[in-house]
């Protein structure tokens, strides 16, 4: 907070001071809370220049390729640390110790199963139902079944919820997965680390078991980290949204993978992968290049530039280094898919008209090679986006619900439609 101000002048001569608040991290921030006591209201689709709420939780600075958990950079969390680690981090502020990561490792598997009543929601699905619309659904129904929780103002509880849905999110994704093939679900194996015991219940069958393989784990754990949580973004903002009335926070975490099913937010990867199908061989890129740079041709690259990060995404170069390590691992840089996203990669990184304008690969380009190399189809590859965000949902939720400033979220609008006008009986009309 400051004391600096800035002076507000409209045309019908009112002005206004508003205070300027200053964060640790990241540009000043006009408070303009006291516009709407006086009927004036800010005008932001996209709530591009809106701040929303304060955290303390993940910051980015997009110009120069900065992502931080609690201040720490991904690059350092993603190289040394684990997935668990990164969860209790974003949940409680600061790395554990070692006595303190033992004991949230064993909270975290004493909740790994979930309700045997839940398999019955499977049944109600389609076979060929699309895994993010049977997630939606059985996240949702989770409340039914832990309402001994659901005291929204009890911490205690928040906490319980919280390691429950960290918990179970992996065996609900690979039931998601299980259901879609006709294989049978597999339990969870608690000696199993986090992510190996999501590949053992995505690939393992009750007649032969997976035995973990140290990369492909290391890789899938790395995504689990790197796509944790990404600051106030459409779905995580969703949650918040959702969570601000009250709701629980089963109900929160489906709203946000909901909000995260969109194409334009959670669906990045897959995309990549179908224009890496479309394009099909490397002989074909020279020509898809030059749609890109056409500015008259709708089509565009995927998985390449951000949104946010205006110089290269710091997750990306993670990401690349351990696509890299799976190809090698399950010997795929010969197949034809991927000989095609190496070759757009090295344009990517050499040419000048993607170099000037920064167009770098960014997480989901990789991401999405890398998990179609292991094994997983596309249509998973939002779930495991989601499974891996629910750790960073349900922190802003816990922090949102923690601040005794949160209110209820209720946005304005501006009103373009007709003014009042009376009622005409349907014989009168013209």
């Amino acid at each position: 907070m400051s004391d600096q101000t800035a002076k507000l002048s409209l045309p019908n001569g009112k002005s206004f001071d508003l205070r300027v608040d200053k964060g640790t991290l990241g540009p000043d921030v006009v408070d303009v809370s006291q516009l709407a006591k006086s009927d004036i209201f800010t005008y932001d689709p996209g709530f591009m220049s809106t701040a929303a709420c304060s955290s303390k939780i993940t910051f980015i600075d997009g110009d120069k390729g900065v992502l931080l958990y609690r201040g720490y950079p991904i690059e350092q969390l993603a190289e040394r640390s684990d997935f668990l680690e990164v969860c209790y981090l974003l949940l409680h502020g600061e790395l554990p110790s070692k006595t303190q990561k033992e004991h949230f490792v064993a909270d975290i598997n004493s909740h790994t199963m979930v309700h045997e009543q839940l398999r019955n929601f499977f049944n109600g699905f389609r076979r060929d139902a699309h895994p993010m619309a049977v997630m939606v659904g059985v996240v949702g129904a989770l409340s039914a079944f832990y309402h001994d929780s659901l005291d929204i103002n009890n911490p205690q509880h928040r906490e319980l919820s919280a390691l429950r849905l960290i918990a179970k999110m992996p065996t609900i994704a690979a039931m998601c997965y299980k259901y879609s093939i006709g294989q049978p679900f597999m339990y969870p194996q608690n000696h199993l680390n986090y992510a190996e015991n999501f590949l053992h219940m995505m690939f393992g069958t009750p007649c032969e078991d997976i035995q973990p393989n140290s990369v492909i784990s290391r890789a899938m754990d790395r995504i689990f980290i790197l796509h944790a949580d990404h600051e106030q973004n459409a779905s995580t903002s969703t949650v918040r949204l959702a969570g601000s009335t009250g709701a629980n926070p089963y109900a929160c975490i489906s709203a946000g993978i909901a909000a995260l099913w969109g194409p334009a937010h959670g669906g990045a990867n897959e995309a990549c992968l179908n224009m890496l199908r479309e394009i099909h061989d490397v002989s074909r890129i020279g020509q898809f290049i030059a749609r890109a740079k056409d500015p008259n041709d709708s089509f565009r690259l995927m998985g390449f530039g951000h949104r946010v990060y205006k110089n290269y995404d710091p997750r990306a170069q993670v990401m690349r280094n351990t696509c890299h390590e799976v190809l090698e691992e399950v010997g795929a840089h010969d197949h034809p898919l991927f000989k095609v996203a190496l070759a757009l990669e090295k344009i990517a990184l050499e040419d000048d008209y993607f170099v000037s304008r920064k167009l770098y690969p960014n997480v989901d380009f990789y991401s999405g090679i890398t998990l179609s190399a292991l094994g997983i189809p596309t249509n998973m590859f939002t779930v495991i986006f989601a499974l891996a965000r629910t750790v960073g949902w349900i922190s802003h939720w816990q922090e949102m619900i923690s601040d005794p400033e949160h209110r209820i979220g209720r946005p304005r609008q501006l009103y373009l439609g007709p003014t009042q006008r009376d009622f005409v009986e349907v014989e009168q009309r013209k």
